[in-house]
């Protein structure tokens, strides 16, 4: 078996957060968190994911501090699921996920599940990236700037 390559100690923000979400299952279980599964079998039934697979995933989920393992909600013996602040925090990210993949995954036409606003029942509007400034901004105007290992300033080496 390949040994799996560990970013946490990588400088780049997106690399890091790939190590701790680690996979593709990871974040269908973050968007099933957000679609308001908590249990093991509503996730293990959504995705359609073996027993071990599913385990594993939340476990690494929780050792990220992305979701937590709390008591039944209805005093049961089993624990459920539930986003953490910073697994709330993947929100626009999963946002995005699904704006990305309706406009570039499904055909004309083709039926496919849409998020809305739960007051007016609208979709909502597409992300943007904006500037310090409000500007929306695309990949051409953006460059990366390597900071410091202490003091967050330039680093000077590149």
């Amino acid at each position: 078996m390949v040994a799996r390559t560990r970013f946490d100690a990588d400088p780049c923000p997106v690399a890091r957060s790939v190590d701790a979400i680690g996979d593709w299952w990871s974040l269908l279980i973050v968007r099933d968190a957000f679609d308001g599964s908590r249990r093991f079998g509503e996730f293990r039934r959504s995705l359609g994911i073996a027993k071990n697979i599913l385990a594993a995933r939340l476990r690494t989920l929780e050792q990220a501090g992305v979701i937590s393992g709390v008591p039944a909600a209805d005093g049961g013996p089993h624990q459920e699921y539930v986003l953490t602040e910073k697994g709330r925090a993947l929100f626009p990210v999963i946002v995005a996920l699904r704006q990305w993949g309706e406009g570039h995954c499904f055909a004309p036409g083709e039926a496919h599940s849409r998020l809305l606003d739960r007051r007016g029942g609208r979709p909502l509007s597409p992300l943007e990236v904006r500037d310090g400034d409000g500007r929306p901004i695309g990949p051409d105007e953006t460059v990366v700037e390597k900071l410091g290992p202490r003091d967050g300033t330039p680093d000077a080496t590149g």
